[in-house]
């Protein structure tokens, strides 16, 4: 397990001084990252032998959003290899133990030279190990989509969306389906199924659908296509 501290900063909440949900991703997304650069195993060292990992899946779960001030730990562990996959878990933390928010995630190995995903050597699975720290459902991976959706006005895709894969941001379609959702309370629990890279030039076509339980929305290309697609359910 690999572990990062830290304090929710005034940039971090919204009006009701609560951390927001897209700072809990990125607090999960730097701590991964952390691990990997504190291992020799970072974004250069892996620019240089071609290999990158991509966000295939995220299944969160938030117990309470922090509040402005509060100090909090992140922990993050690899859950095992499947194929071409990885798993990798999350955990976000209070001083005092109390758990706030836990993360499940899949993640894709790329061979970005020879342009596919391929198998992570030994050494890389080695590295990270495999551990099992806590018992949760893990859902699938397809979200099932309800049989119609509301399409809203389109939008391009921003130079500050756009990470060091040169790709828009796994938090930032997070972000961009928070916006066009006409109201959303507390979010308890959120999926995101990542399907297509969005670039620097793209514009994004997104559709609203709700059912009983879920809010879902889907970032899509003029065509149709899904970059991402998004499941709320709220507290």
């Amino acid at each position: 397990m690999y572990t990062i501290e830290g304090r929710v900063r005034y940039s971090e909440v919204d009006s009701g001084n609560r951390m927001r949900l897209p700072a809990i991703v990125n607090y999960f997304q730097d701590c991964t990252t952390f691990q990997s650069e504190d291992m020799g195993m970072g974004h250069q060292i892996m620019e240089k032998y071609g290999k990158v990992w991509i966000l295939s899946y995220w299944q969160i779960e938030v117990e309470r959003y922090p509040l402005i001030g509060e100090k909090i730990k992140v922990d993050t562990w690899s859950t095992g290899f499947e194929g071409i996959y990885g798993h990798r878990e999350f955990r976000m933390c209070t001083e005092n133990g109390e758990v706030l928010a836990w993360a499940h995630s899949l993640w894709l190995y790329m061979d970005v030279k020879k342009g596919r995903p391929t198998r992570p050597d030994e050494e890389t699975q080695q590295a990270y190990g495999e551990e099992h720290l806590v018992e949760k459902e893990i859902l699938p991976r397809k979200i099932i989509l309800p049989e119609e959706g509301t399409a809203c006005e389109s939008f391009p895709v921003l130079r500050s969306q756009i990470d060091t894969n040169e790709h828009v941001n796994n938090c930032q379609y997070i972000q961009m389906a928070l916006e066009v959702l006409p109201e959303c309370g507390h979010v308890g629990k959120i999926r995101v199924e990542y399907k297509k890279s969005a670039v620097l030039g793209d514009r994004i076509y997104p559709k609203v659908a709700m059912d009983e339980e879920r809010k879902i929305v889907e970032l899509c290309t003029a065509e149709g296509a899904p970059y991402a697609v998004i499941e709320f359910k709220e507290k």
